[in-house]
């Protein structure tokens, strides 16, 4: 996934750097006819994101080693559509600023379980019907700084805080235990995109934070955050977007263990301003 991502963003800045100019005495001269859809100092997305989730949590009490819980095969936990928004303020041709934010939230009601798990000291037996619910807040704050700029595209590095917050509660006829885990995280990527034609772009994104995490580290952590999408503008003002983004979060806290993959399409619908 790695090598792809670097590919594809290599290809969308190339793509960017290539946008038709006039050269003159070996150097650009830029032009003054952008593409459909890049004159705005405000745009705003909103849409559905439809990702195939991987979770898992682990918590211990006590001195009590918790069970590595699979929320999905374990509880039953299935897909569905989460919600997604986007800003983008760009009050220079070079400069943006991001928010982002997914609210991701699974539950499920009565499930049965099929092996016995241990989390935060309880145990939870085999038969034992079960509720559950998993929360990750996902905020993206970033400055986006494109050093390459041109009519039909651009490349340019990202600098975010992103703010995470992970609960999950699981309870039964007989017990009901909750985790919580929040905690800032600096993320660094790049961004580029490419004009296939007047009106229809292709834009890559990788952004990623990771700890050292060595064995004897008490405290992990990795955040892997790659986006690709199509981008078709039916005037400056608007546009619709269709995507795939892939998510990596884990973190690791003393004892306490918690990992999320979500992997899948997107689609979004754009104004800008």
């Amino acid at each position: 996934m790695t090598r792809a991502c670097v590919w594809i963003l290599c290809a969308a800045g190339l793509a960017a750097i290539a946008a038709p100019a006039e050269a003159q005495y070996g150097r650009y001269r830029p032009t003054t006819d952008p593409a459909t859809g890049e004159r705005y100092n405000v745009e705003l997305a909103y849409g559905l994101w439809n990702p195939t989730p991987d979770l898992q949590v682990s918590g211990e009490s006590l001195g009590i080693p918790g069970t590595i819980i699979d929320l999905v095969p374990d509880l039953g936990i299935a897909k569905k559509k989460l919600p997604e928004f986007r800003l983008v303020l760009r009050p220079a041709r070079k400069h943006k600023f991001r928010i982002g934010y997914t609210p991701i939230k699974y539950t499920v009601d009565d499930s049965i379980l099929h092996r016995t798990i241990t989390f935060n000291g309880q145990k939870f037996n085999v038969g034992l019907p079960i509720n559950a619910e998993a929360n990750w807040k996902v905020w993206r704050l970033g400055y986006e700084y494109d050093f390459v700029s041109r009519d039909r595209g651009f490349f340019g590095v990202v600098m975010e805080a992103k703010y995470t917050q992970a609960d999950f509660n699981i309870a039964s006829p007989v017990d009901t235990e909750f985790a919580s885990a929040k905690a800032p995280i600096p993320a660094l990527g790049v961004i580029g995109r490419g004009y296939l034609a007047r009106n229809v772009a292709v834009t890559g994104e990788f952004t990623l934070f990771r700890l050292l995490n060595r064995p004897e580290d008490k405290y992990k952590g990795s955040y892997y955050d790659f986006d690709i999408y199509g981008t078709l503008n039916f005037t400056n003002n608007l546009g619709a977007q269709l995507g795939y983004r892939s998510l990596d979060v884990s973190y690791t806290v003393k004892e306490d263990f918690g990992s999320m993959t979500l992997r899948g399409a997107y689609v979004m619908g754009v104004v800008r301003f």
